[in-house]
This record gives C-alpha cells, sequence and structure tokens, in this order.
C-alpha cells in the first residue's frame, strides 16, 4: 500500500479482491484528496472479514506513519456527507489514543457478515493503528450502499482536514505538549 496524505485524490491500482471495497477506498481518497494505491491478496475463499480488517490495519498503519510526529496539524477534523436519503457525519481527534465510536442504525448491525458490520471492523482497525479518536455518526438512512459511501467520504474529509498543517501550529496540539 502507498498513501500520501498531501495528493491529489488519484486511486491508481486498488486491488483489493472486494470490489465493494476497492470503491470505498475509492471514495475516501477522492475526498480526502489522498494518493492511494492497495494491492491486497485474503482469505476471500472463507469471507470477506480477515481482508477488510487486515486493509484497515494497513491503512490505520500508513496515517500514523505519514503523519509521523504529529507536529503542525490541526489534529481534528469533522465533516457531514449526505447520500440520497441518508446523513452521515465522521469527527476525528488523532490524539494517538485509539477509540471507536460506531452508531448507524440498528437493523443493519444485525447481521454479521452485512456491509455495515465490516465497515464497523475497518473502522476500529484503522483507529487503533492510525492512534485516532473516532467517531462516525449516522443520523439517518435506509440504504446500506449509501451508509457506508457516506461514511467513507466524511472520513475522507474529516481526515483532510485534521492532517492538514496550520503555520500557526509549531509543536503539537496539546496542553501537554504531546500526543
Amino acid at each position: 500500500m502507498q498513501l500520501n496524505l498531501d495528493g491529489h485524490g488519484k486511486t491508481d491500482g486498488l486491488s483489493t479482491g472486494i470490489p465493494f471495497f476497492d470503491h470505498m477506498l475509492t471514495l475516501f481518497a477522492i475526498h480526502g484528496f489522498f494518493d492511494l494505491s492497495v494491492e491486497a491478496r485474503g482469505d476471500l475463499e472463507v469471507d470477506c472479514h480477515h481482508t477488510v480488517e487486515d486493509l484497515g490495519l494497513v491503512v490505520g498503519e500508513s496515517i500514523h506513519n505519514a503523519l509521523g510526529d504529529r507536529k503542525g496539524i490541526r489534529r481534528y477534523g469533522h465533516a457531514v456527507t449526505s447520500m440520497d436519503e441518508c446523513l452521515s457525519n465522521v469527527t476525528i481527534d488523532l490524539s494517538n489514543r485509539p477509540y471507536l465510536v460506531f452508531n448507524v442504525p440498528s437493523p443493519l448491525m444485525q447481521s454479521g457478515n452485512s456491509l455495515t458490520c465490516l465497515a464497523k471492523e475497518f473502522f476500529r482497525a484503522v483507529s487503533t493503528r492510525g492512534g485516532m479518536n473516532l467517531h462516525v455518526n449516522v443520523a439517518y438512512g435506509e440504504n446500506e450502499h449509501h451508509i457506508i459511501e457516506s461514511i467513507f467520504k466524511s472520513m475522507g474529509r474529516a481526515l483532510h482536514e485534521a492532517s492538514r498543517v496550520d503555520p500557526r501550529i509549531t509543536e503539537v496540539r496539546s496542553s501537554k505538549g504531546a500526543l
């Protein structure tokens, strides 16, 4: 995987073996202005769970590495995205304290193999390895594809905002002097 947080939204060579997640990673990159390439191989003959979770770990690790010492970045980001009948918001704190809050309409979380459950595993892994406090809240929505799509778009936009360098911030943005 290659990730450039200061890119232009180019997605060359996204190949996870899961077309839906290729689509979601494309949206994440385009809406976050990240350049992203991914080549993944997983045990898809079993199911998508392990591959999606591993993708989350690698994306999180890549974000963590790209942020370096986190000096000068805004640290916080928030984005609200509508997609047809749904409305999702994502709030990020690049605090090095991983935590995931994932609130979506409850009927979508009932099946362990649903797109929503896979997305939750992905974002849990991103949060853990990326060192971010990540809140995903879907106010409403019915179509699972639209909900997940709006979350990935919001994630890209919120991470873009949080990872931007602000010339007024000369150290890490913390009263303690460390993240």
